[in-house]
């Protein structure tokens, strides 16, 4: 601001007319001391001239003592007037709503960050229109600081128990859903490893039980039948059985702990992030299950019955590659007919990303690829009419393995959901340690073992 600068410019002006006026005055009074010791050494060569030579040394005292008394006169006047400028700086500063010059950090980059907060809650609070004009002379810094130290004691405890001001200065950011903005120094950005997992928990059906297992009603038997002539004896036919599948669920657990100091004084939300790294986990945890799971304390996986044929339980088809460790496109399309037709409308490859990519260089007798890239962001590529889904848990390529599955999932195979995710908050069992006891319990099993059919690498 103009006016400030001109305020400064003054008092850096008196400043050095007060350093000049000292300058000066001691000069004088280095020539006043000089004259004393002139006349203490005539004293010592005229004695007899004493007296009046003691009047010329009172006199001379006299005008020195009047001399240092206008010095310090003008040394009150000038800090009297520097304290009242002083005073006049600091009136401004408050009226501008800028910090002090003793402050932290740069006038200018704080007074901006004061704006853009400004900016968006107005923005976040549906009060900033397109005819809003925010100066940087109408921000008020202190309002913007008061809600950074509170943000950054949100983070660390619960909201409700900060102080009435911190949460009053809380609510400057806060939108009409309750959330709160991030001040602008603070990065809300974490750099997260990148985990590969599989989509069967997606495909798969999902049953919600309140019990330790889920019964499943299994109709594979038939009704007894037969042609009979008019005159003919009718006898009794066979009746079909139904048979009963049980899916126990199995617990999944975790046990982090951190002290109580980190989870007051970091800077992130450290409970939240755990729950985070927690529940990734576990749905990686779930998924393999699900692929390769041995039924022990844990989901069946769909790799883990004998090879057999088509209407045989307890067994799953395997379709070789029709090569003795690589994939083929002959193979591939052989798979598409060795499942009934009911199961392809809601069909789905599943393999891992290195399969995926030999797979695609696959062409057909008319040299033309058999793969179909997605046309849109966020769709399935198509093989052969259906939908590639990667799933890292599947094997790699290999001679006896099972690199591939297709088929209906959702029919084949059903995921049993006890609980969801639940935490429990232990700060007393390790001191100074906070526990979160984090569990889950499901299940899984394949119910229909015609849904789908697993390519082996082999002749």
């Amino acid at each position: 601001m103009p006016e400030l600068k001109d305020v400064l410019d003054d008092v850096q002006r008196e400043v050095k007319k007060f350093g000049d006026d000292v300058g000066s005055l001691k000069t004088s009074m280095e020539k006043d001391l000089k004259e004393v010791r002139e006349l203490a050494e005539k004293a010592g060569k005229a004695a007899g001239e004493g007296t009046q030579l003691k009047n010329d040394l009172e006199a001379l005292t006299r005008g020195v003592e009047e001399k240092h008394a206008a010095i310090e006169k003008k040394v009150q006047e000038i800090l009297d007037k520097a304290a009242k400028e002083a005073e006049a700086v600091l009136e401004i500063q408050k009226k501008m709503g800028r910090p002090g010059f003793g402050g932290s950090g740069d006038v200018d980059t704080v007074l901006k960050h004061a704006t853009d907060f400004k900016r968006v809650a107005m923005s976040r609070r549906g009060e900033l229109k397109s005819t809003t004009n925010l100066k940087p002379e109408d921000t008020n810094v202190d309002e913007y600081k008061a809600y950074v130290d509170a943000f950054k004691m949100s983070i660390r405890r619960e909201i409700n128990t900060l102080s009435q001001d911190e949460q009053k200065a809380m609510m400057v950011g806060s939108d009409p859903d309750g959330g709160y903005l991030v001040p602008t120094s603070v990065s809300a950005r974490i750099i997260t490893k990148v985990y590969e997992t599989s989509p069967l928990d997606e495909l798969a059906y999902h049953e919600s039980v309140s019990t330790d297992a889920l019964e499943i009603a299994v109709d594979t038997d038939e009704a007894g039948a037969g042609w009979v002539g008019e005159t003919e004896a009718r006898p009794e036919t066979s009746t079909p059985q139904v048979g009963v599948q049980r899916i126990p669920v199995h617990e999944i657990y975790a046990k982090p702990k951190a002290t109580q100091q980190l989870l007051e004084d970091a800077g992130i939300d450290v409970e939240a992030w755990l729950a985070g790294k927690v529940a990734d986990k576990f749905a990686r945890m779930r998924a393999l299950a699900f692929i390769s799971g041995n039924g022990i304390k844990k989901p069946r996986g769909i790799l883990t019955y004998p090879a057999g044929s088509a209407g045989v339980r307890g067994t799953i088809m395997q379709v070789p590659s029709g090569h003795a460790t690589l994939l083929t496109a002959d193979g591939l399309v052989t798979m598409t007919f060795s499942i009934k037709d009911r199961y392809l409308a809601n069909a789905n490859w599943m393999m891992k990303r290195g399969t995926v990519g030999a797979v695609m260089l696959f062409k057909d007798s008319q040299g033309q690829y058999i793969w179909r890239p997605g046309l849109e962001a966020g769709k399935p590529s198509i093989l052969l009419g259906y939908n590639v889904r990667r799933a890292d848990d599947m094997p790699s390529v290999g001679a006896g393995a099972l690199p591939v599955a297709f088929g209906d999932f959702r029919a084949g195979y059903t995921v049993v959901d006890r609980l969801g995710i639940r935490t429990l908050r232990d700060p007393y069992s390790s001191k100074p340690f906070v526990e979160f006891y984090t569990r889950q319990r499901v299940g899984g099993d394949v119910v229909d073992f015609e849904a789908y059919a697993l390519q082996v690498v082999g002749t």
